[in-house]
C-alpha cells in the first residue's frame, strides 16, 4: 500500500538550517522543521551520520514536516565528521557519537521554541544512537522510537551471530562506512571551508576494524538495561536481522515505559509501502507515542507487544504483502505461549556441508528489493541433515525457537547452523527462521572453549524470533549444516563437519495459542488481534527528487555463478544504492556498488569478500565535481583475517587523495 500524501496539517510549518555548537567548538549541521506557533513545543531528534542534504533528504521530507505539522519541532542532525558537520568521523562504537548526541539533546531543550522535552527516533544506525543516548539518560530525553536497531552490537549486529564471525554484513558494513566517511561536505551548505573540511577528514579516515569483540560490546545497551530511563517504542520486522531486539527490550525494560511492535517488514520504516507488507500508519502510531510521553495526552498503547503472525506462503524472493494477523501479548514471555518439543529421530549422521551452503540465504539486511528474501530452500536442504515433523493442526509459532543437538567433532573449531522451514505438500521449502552457533562459544559468547577432538557434547542455541502459522498437511523441517557462506565466515577446520546424534536432540518451538484474547486483563477468549488496528500509511509531501532513466542494462540484484572446473561459487550482490538522483537544489548524486563473495566448495580458506563503491557529487551551477572510489577486500588464512582497502578521491578530475591499507587480524579460538 502506497502512503497517502498529506498536504495540510493542524499547524503551518517552517524550516531552517542551523549549526549546533558542541563544547569543544565543533559545529554540527542540522535542519529544523517547526510549527508556526508562539507556544514552545517538544522537540524530536533524528541524529546519524547519513547526510541530511542528500542521502536521507527524501526520507527526511516524508516525516519531519509531518511531525512539525502536528505540533513538534522536528530536527535532523548530521553527526560529527559527516555531511556538512565539522570534525572527524568517529568510530561507530566509540563514546564520541553518543556523547555528542547528549549535547544536542540538551541544546534542543534550551531553545526558546522548545518546552524542554525531547524525543528521539530513527532507523538502523540512528536507531542504535537513540538507544545508546537513552542509556546515557540526559534529563530532557523523555521517549524514543527505535526502528530496526540492536541492543547487542556484539552478537546481534553486523559482526557476529552465535559467536561466529559474519562475512556478508561485517564486510559490507565496513566497506560502506569507509565510502561514506570519505564523502565531501557540500559547498552549497558548508561554504568555502568545504575543501579544508574534506581534506582533514580524508587524512584522518581509517577503515573500520569490525572484529574487536570488547569494542563492540561497549556500544551495547544490553549490558545495562537499567541505564535507560526514557520510554522506548521498539519496532522491527520479520525479515530484519535485528528483530530480536524488540523481544529483549519488552522483556527487560519496565512494562510501564516500553512497547514493542513486530511486523512482517524488511529493514524499512513500516509506512514505506515496500515489500513485504502490509504497511501501516506508522507516523500516526508514533504521534500517539509522542503525545503521551511528551505532551501528557492520550493513553499508553496496549498491549505490551503487538506482533504479526504470517500465514504459510510459498517461497519467493519478494512478497507485496504477507497474509496473516496481528496478535497482542500482555507480557513477555507471554502466557499465551507454550514451548513444544519435537524430538529428532534416526541414526547418527555425518554433517559435512559444502562450503557454498548458504548461497540461497537471501540478503542479510533486506531493504524491500525484489531479490531480498531466500528462494526455495530445497537445494540448501540437500546440503544439510534434515528432520521433519508432520503438522496435524494449524500451529502458530511466536518467539525464538531453540535446538539442542548432540554433536561429536573431530576438530577443535567448527560451527553449526540450524534452519526451520515450512515444507508444503508439493515439496516447496520456505525458510521460516535460522540460527548459528560457533562451537567454541557453546558455553557462552564471552569465552572460547575449543572442542576436545572426538568428544561428544550437547549444545543448545536459539534461532531468530518469528511469527508464523504452519497449516495442517505441511511439515516442519529442521535442517542442520556445518557451513553457511557468506553469512558465516568458515573456520579453518570447517570441512571436517561433525556427527549429529538424534538421540537426545530436539527442536523446541514457542507455540502460540490460537483464539487467546489480546485484551489486557481479559478473561474471555476473542478473535486474536480483533482489537489491534492501524491507520493507513501517510506521509508529508515528497521532496521531488528526480531519478533520470538511463540506457544501461541493470545488473541482477543477486547473481550466483558456479565455476564447475574449479569448484568455485561466486555470489554477486548489487545493493541498489540508488543510481543517479537529481535534487531540487541542483545536486546530482550518483552512486554504484557491487559486493562479491567467493568460495571454493571444499576449501574454507578460499573465502573472499570484496566491495567496490563509486560515488559522484556534482553541482553544475557551482562547477563542483567530486568522486569517491573505494575497494575493500577481506580474505583469510589459518592464522589471520587479511583486510585491504583503497580510497581514491578526485576533484574536477584531479586526484586529491589516494591511500591503501592492509591489516592482518589474528584469528582467536572463536574465529
Amino acid at each position: 500500500m502506497s502512503p497517502r500524501i498529506r498536504t495540510s496539517f493542524p499547524y503551518e510549518t517552517t524550516h531552517e538550517d542551523v549549526r549546533i555548537p558542541l563544547a569543544d567548538g565543533t559545529l554540527l549541521y542540522a535542519r529544523v522543521w517547526r510549527p508556526l506557533t508562539d507556544e514552545p513545543v517538544p522537540a524530536l531528534l533524528e541524529y546519524l551520520p547519513d547526510r541530511l542534504t542528500d542521502r536521507t533528504a527524501a526520507r527526511d521530507f516524508q516525516r519531519h514536516p509531518w511531525y512539525a505539522g502536528h505540533g513538534y519541532a522536528s530536527v535532523r542532525v548530521d553527526s560529527r565528521g559527516y555531511g556538512n558537520s565539522e570534525g572527524l568521523p568517529a568510530d561507530a562504537y566509540s563514546a564520541t557519537e553518543p556523547a555528542d548526541g547528549v549535547e544536542v539533546v540538551r541544546w534542543l531543550a534550551d531553545r526558546p521554541w522548545c518546552d524542554g522535552k525531547v524525543g528521539m527516533f530513527d532507523i538502523s544506525w540512528g536507531g542504535f544512537n537513540s538507544l545508546q543516548i537513552a542509556a546515557l539518560a540526559p534529563e530532557p530525553l523523555k521517549a524514543i522510537v527505535t526502528v530496526c536497531s540492536t541492543d547487542d552490537h556484539y552478537d546481534n549486529d553486523a559482526h557476529h551471530a552465535g559467536g561466529s564471525v559474519l562475512a556478508v554484513d561485517m564486510h559490507a558494513r565496513a566497506a560502506t562506512t569507509l565510502a561514506s566517511a570519505c564523502l565531501p561536505p557540500d559547498p552549497r551548505y558548508a561554504g568555502e571551508s568545504w575543501r579544508d573540511l574534506w581534506l582533514k577528514r580524508l587524512e584522518a579516515v581509517e577503515p573500520a576494524h569490525p572484529l574487536r569483540d570488547d569494542h563492540s560490546r561497549r556500544g551495547s545497551v544490553r549490558e545495562d538495561y537499567d541505564a535507560i530511563e526514557a520510554a522506548v517504542l521498539a519496532v522491527g520486522g520479520r525479515h530484519d536481522p535485528y528483530r530480536d531486539t524488540v523481544l529483549r527490550l519488552v522483556e527487560h525494560l519496565p512494562a510501564d515505559r516500553v512497547r514493542g511492535l513486530l511486523g512482517p517488514w524488511s529493514h524499512q520504516y513500516p509506512d514505506q509501502g515496500l515489500p513485504p507488507g502490509p504497511a501501516i500508519g506508522f507516523l500516526q502510531e508514533t504521534l500517539r507515542w509522542w503525545d503521551h510521553w511528551l505532551k501528557g495526552e492520550g493513553p499508553l498503547p496496549e498491549p505490551l507487544l503487538r506482533a504479526y503472525v504470517s500465514d504459510s506462503h510459498p517461497p519467493a524472493t519478494a512478497y507485496d504483502t504477507l497474509p496473516g494477523r496481528w496478535v497482542g501479548e500482555p507480557s513477555w514471555p507471554s502466557p499465551h505461549i507454550t514451548r513444544v518439543t519435537y524430538a529428532l529421530q534416526g541414526t547418527p549422521v555425518l554433517v559435512r556441508s559444502p562450503m557454498h551452503t548458504g548461497v540461497d540465504a537471501g540478503r542479510f539486511v533486506p531493504l524491500g528489493s525484489d531479490a531480498d528474501l531466500p528462494p526455495d530452500q530445497r537445494e540448501e536442504d540437500a546440503r544439510s541433515a534434515c528432520f521433519e515433523f508432520a503438522v496435524g493442526e494449524e500451529t502458530w509459532v511466536l518467539g525464538r525457537p531453540g535446538v539442542r543437538l548432540r554433536l561429536t567433532s573431530e576438530v577443535p573449531r567448527g560451527q553449526v547452523i540450524a534452519r526451520v522451514c515450512d515444507v508444503a505438500p508439493d515439496g516447496a521449502s520456505t525458510l521460516v527462521t535460522r540460527g548459528v552457533l560457533n562451537l567454541a562459544a557453546r558455553h557462552g559468547r564471552d569465552r572460547a572453549v575449543p572442542w576436545e577432538p572426538g568428544a561428544t557434547e550437547d549444545v543448545e542455541f536459539e534461532l531468530d524470533g518469528i511469527g508464523h502459522a504452519f497449516p495442517p498437511g505441511h511439515r516442519i523441517r529442521l535442517a542442520v549444516s556445518s557451513a553457511y557462506w557468506p553469512w558465516v565466515w568458515p573456520q579453518p577446520e570447517s570441512t571436517a563437519g561433525f556427527t549429529l546424534d538424534p538421540a537426545g536432540s530436539f527442536l523446541e518451538v514457542p507455540v502460540r495459542a490460537r483464539g487467546a484474547s489480546s485484551d489486557i486483563g481479559s478473561d474471555t477468549a476473542s478473535d486474536i488481534g480483533s482489537d489491534i488496528a492501524f491507520e493507513a500509511p501517510e506521509q508529508a509531501e515528497p521532496l521531488g527528487v528526480n531519478e533520470p532513466a538511463t540506457l544501461d542494462e541493470p545488473r541482477p540484484q543477486q547473481l550466483v555463478v558456479r565455476d564447475v572446473a574449479k569448484g568455485e561459487w561466486r555470489l554477486e550482490v548489487d545493493p541498489r544504492c540508488g543510481g543517479t538522483r537529481v535534487y531540487p537544489d541542483g545536486l546530482e548524486f550518483t552512486e554504484d556498488a557491487l559486493e562479491t563473495y567467493t568460495i571454493q566448495e571444499a576449501d574454507p580458506l578460499s573465502a573472499r569478500a570484496r566491495s567496490d563503491w563509486s560515488i559522484r557529487l556534482h553541482r553544475p551551477d557551482l562547477a563542483w565535481d567530486t568522486t569517491v572510489r573505494t575497494r575493500s577486500e577481506t580474505t583469510c588464512d589459518a592464522a589471520d583475517f587479511i583486510t585491504s582497502n583503497e580510497v581514491i578521491c578526485t576533484e574536477g578530475g584531479e586526484v586529491v587523495f589516494h591511500r591503501t591499507w592492509e591489516k592482518r587480524i589474528p584469528r582467536t579460538p572463536r574465529r
